[in-house]
This record gives structure tokens, sequence and C-alpha cells, in this order.
């Protein structure tokens, strides 16, 4: 199957005058996130914990663990049009940011609930804002662990990972059924699979016996390339089809988050943040 790439999505798509933020905008599918939306006219800016300079990229530094940090990288925004939550951390040992919390919780979902709430005035300020929650389809509905959402006991790194991509889409239907009356839709993607920076943490030998790669290295056959696994973030930011769905493949799926979740998980991060429970209209 010959999969688009973040390129063709966008050919014919002009966003001149548009403000993206792309956050772990600065490798893998979050680099070519930002590359295409920039050739389409887009004013980008790449989150990163480095904002050292990438092939000329505005990247702006941004600690997904750090709420301070969000929230001074959110002050400098005045209107946003597109923000694409794509940062995120895979399967690493235990452990433990800001105030204890289990590190992928916290970067994958936390960090971007902080950011969103930040940006909130901003994306209000913005022409059809949409915000793109990149989670995936391999476990978005996993469980919630309610009571012990930080693995205080027991930690396995692949069902935190799991939980924290459910939060991800639990997220962003929530947002968008908070948004929609104001004009910021939001949705959830699933990139596809593709070697990245995303796999640091993992052994080659963990990689092989998944069936990730062969003994060469060499990505399975149904792997895509990062152009390709951005492509779906950068069609649900720019397609009215995506607004309030769960994507893959440039197309949304059946799949849809427990709206209770949902509600309970918003209000659960917001007890953990101190952030607002509610998010003010226009």
């Amino acid at each position: 199957m010959t999969h688009p790439t973040a390129d063709d999505v966008l050919r014919g798509v002009d966003l001149t005058g548009r403000t993206a933020i792309v956050t772990g905008g600065t490798s893998g599918i979050g680099l070519e996130t930002c590359r295409a939306l920039a050739r389409a006219g887009a004013r980008v800016v790449a989150g990163a914990r480095s904002a050292s300079l990438v092939d000329g990229l505005e990247v702006r530094r941004l600690d997904l663990a750090d709420l301070e940090q969000v929230r001074e990288f959110a002050a400098g925004f005045d209107a946003v049009d597109i923000l694409i939550a794509n940062a995120g951390i895979m399967a690493c040992p235990l452990t433990r940011v800001g105030p204890g919390w289990e590190a992928q919780l916290a970067v994958n979902h936390l960090g971007h609930f902080a950011l969103v709430h930040h940006l909130w005035p901003a994306l209000l300020r913005g022409r059809d804002a949409r915000v793109v929650v990149v989670s995936s389809s391999a476990a978005p509905d996993a469980p919630i662990r309610w009571d012990d959402p930080h693995f205080t006991t027991g930690y396995d790194k692949w069902q935190a990972y799991a939980q924290s991509k459910a939060a991800n889409a639990l997220f962003a239907a929530q947002l968008d059924e908070f948004g929609r009356s104001a004009g910021v839709r939001a949705s959830s993607t699933h990139p596809g699979a593709i070697l990245t920076p995303l796999q640091r943490h993992l052994t080659r030998a963990e990689m092989l016996a998944a069936g990730w790669i062969d003994e060469a290295g060499r990505a399975a056959a149904y792997f895509k390339t990062p152009a390709q696994g951005a492509a779906t973030q950068v069609w649900a930011a720019t397609s009215i089809t995506a607004a309030g769905r769960h994507c893959d493949d440039c197309a949304v799926t059946p799949f849809r988050p427990d709206p209770a979740d949902a509600s309970r998980l918003w209000a659960l991060s917001a007890a953990l943040t101190g952030l607002a429970p509610t998010l003010a209209g226009r």
C-alpha cells in the first residue's frame, strides 16, 4: 500500500497567514509536519526541549514535563490557528517528573492538557482553530488507572504508554465538546508505525522480537516513512471531516472514546495540574 506524505495532503492548501504550533517539532514526524505546514504557507513554531536552530525553523523551548515552562511558552502567542500535540515518549524506564508524575502520562498527556489551557485565548482568536492530538491505534481504548495513574505500584512501560495514548484520545474528544461552540475543533490521530527517535528507549533485541526491524536494521514493510507518518495529522488539521473524530491513514475511524471517561479524565487532569475544570468560550 502506498501512503501519501504530508506534502501530498497539503497540495493545493494555502495556509498563508496562519500560525501553527507543533510540539516535538524538531525530529521524526514532528519535523516533517513542520516542514509541510511551512511549505503550505503557515508560520510554524516548533516546540522542543532544545531550542537550537533546525533547518531554519522557528524553534522555542518547551519541556512538557515542566508546567511553568509550558505556561511561559504559551504566553508568546496572540493567535493560534493550528496546534498539533505531537511530542511524546514511549516505553521508557520508570521516570518521575514534576510532583512525582509518571513521565509518559506527564509528557504525552498532562503537558499538552496544560498547553491547551494556556493557549486557549490564542486559539479562540485563531481562524477556525484546530487542535490535533497524536494518539495511537494500538490502544486508544486502553484503561486509565484511575486509582493509580502514576504507577506507584506495578510499573509496566507498555501499560503506561497505552494509558497515555488512551488519554490523548479522551482529551481530544472532550476538548472538541468544550470547543465546538467556540469555533475550536479537536481530533485525535494515529500516525502509523514509523521508525523515529520515539523508539530511543527500546533495545535492538526488543524491536527484532516485535518484528519491527530485520537483522539488518531495516524497518518492516508496513512501516511508513516520517513524511508519510506526518500525513494524517496535517490532514486532520485542515479537514473539517476530521473534527471531533479519531483518525488514521487520512480518514476517520469508527473508534469513539467513551464520553464518561473523557469527562472523568478531564476532571482528573485539571485537579492534577491545578488548572480550571472548564474552558471559557469566546
